[in-house]
């Protein structure tokens, strides 16, 4: 079955093989659960502005920079781009009010797909969408070796973020690699439609509350229902992959 799948990337993006060198990660809802928690700050904030954004479609926006997020809600409701002052105050609030949750866990799973990963001699890449500074701080932590601060794409590094797939483009730079030497695991539909754009495989995790077939509308390559799930089936995925193995 993976086999199939990985076929039909590599023959509809003109590749004769594949090999796996990296695997590059979404953050909140992939490496930490903290969608809840950047959902109902949102939900909060956004209504003290007038703006109405429930905790249902936080995470349909998921991925975007907070400015971005920002824009979409108030030219939705007034027509016109939100002033600069506005952005940074709105998203202010917003950081003030996340942080008044505990910090989020770990995603069940993740450090147990980050070892084998990690064991098999791969780069490991975080490419997010946040400008949270404690939830970077915390991959420290939370995954101690893991990442390199060099090899990582937040919200800092990119001018347009996901959808666009510049911050996963900007992974492939910084870590001088093509699209068929890395794959992308995302939980959430922008992101999945960002990596996709950049040409990588792209591997959904559904760890929110949305239908798994929004993801594969984006271009999913494969969905699993968890992180957990995924790292139950790494062993499997890698040798389908095949280093430096020809797939015709």
């Amino acid at each position: 079955m993976y086999q199939e799948v990985i076929a039909r990337y590599l023959q509809s993006h003109g590749y004769t093989f594949f090999s796996l060198s990296a695997v590059l990660f979404d953050m909140d809802g992939v490496l930490f659960n903290s969608m809840p928690y950047h959902a109902q700050a949102w939900h909060l904030v956004m209504e003290r502005h007038g703006l109405h954004l429930s905790d249902e479609e936080a995470y349909l926006h998921e991925g975007r920079t907070g400015a971005d997020t920002i824009n979409i809600l108030y030219n939705r409701q007034f027509g016109k781009k939100a002033p600069q002052k506005l952005i940074q105050k709105i998203y202010a609030e917003k950081t003030a009010e996340f942080h008044t949750h505990p910090d989020p866990e770990a995603m069940p799973g993740a450090a147990l797909l980050l070892r084998q990963i990690k064991d098999d001699k791969l780069i490991r890449m975080v490419v997010t969408g946040s400008g949270q500074k404690s939830l970077l701080k915390r991959l420290s932590t939370a995954y101690p070796r893991m990442f390199n601060r060099e090899l990582m794409v937040t919200a800092f590094d990119v001018h347009r973020g996901k959808p666009h797939p510049e911050p996963y483009l900007k992974a492939l730079e910084k870590a001088g690699l093509q699209p068929n030497e890395a794959i992308v695991v995302e939980n959430a539909p922008l992101g999945v439609r960002a990596a996709v754009a950049a040409g990588i495989f792209t591997i959904a995790v559904n760890t929110g509350p949305i239908d798994p077939q929004l993801l594969m509308d984006e271009g999913a390559n494969m969905v699993f229902p968890s992180m957990k799930s995924l790292s139950e089936s790494w062993l499997d995925l890698h040798t389908a992959f095949g280093e430096h193995q020809i797939i015709t």
